[in-house]
């Protein structure tokens, strides 16, 4: 199935998903690599308010290249989510509802996207201009000495992503070998 969701979303929303559908996702995004996650899990540490509002996020790891004249962002592929199992967790606990990214995720990742009914999105790896071009509006919010990896707010239209991990505990990543080699019975 294909779904248009615009964020923030609604566990009603994100319930519908399952592991290989499709989304194209509206609304506003927020980007974070894996330097930006340490310094926001410093942040919180700290007990310091993050730079963007946890609860109903979606986080989309990338960090884009330089944009052209004319362009509100580069080329804006994903990065392998795996560097940000070890603080994805905690975010999804505050309240984070959708990951965005490229690659397996760890068990304890997968266990807290069932308890918090959030979702892991894949977007396609090596399209960043693709990505791109669903990006209608970008702000730097802060760690600009991040370079690429600075947080940004962004405004997207219509991202093409797939469903890797849903609610119920879904996983494209094995569902989907599972089809194809039954399949070959």
């Amino acid at each position: 199935m294909q779904y248009k969701l615009t964020t923030p979303v609604t566990w009603e929303d994100l319930a519908l998903l399952k592991a290989g559908d499709t989304v194209l996702l509206s609304g506003v995004v927020y980007t974070a690599r894996d330097a930006a996650h340490k310094r926001l899990m410093e942040l919180l540490d700290r007990g310091e308010e993050p730079p963007f509002p946890i609860g109903d996020s979606a986080v989309y790891y990338v960090g884009p290249t330089p944009e052209r004249p004319g362009e509100v962002i580069g080329s804006a592929g994903p990065t392998t989510s795996g560097r940000m199992d070890a603080y994805s967790p905690r975010l999804l606990d505050l309240g984070q509802t959708v990951m965005i990214g490229k690659g397996a995720r760890n068990a304890a990742v997968k266990a807290a996207v069932v308890r918090n009914g959030a979702v892991y999105l894949a977007a396609l790896g090596g399209a960043g201009a693709l990505m791109a071009a669903s990006v209608k509006k970008l702000e730097v919010l802060c760690w600009e000495d991040l370079g690429c990896e600075a947080v940004r707010r962004l405004e997207v239209e219509d991202m093409p992503l797939t469903v890797i991990l849903d609610t119920c505990g879904g996983d494209l990543y094995e569902s989907g070998p599972a089809a194809y080699l039954g399949s070959l019975s």
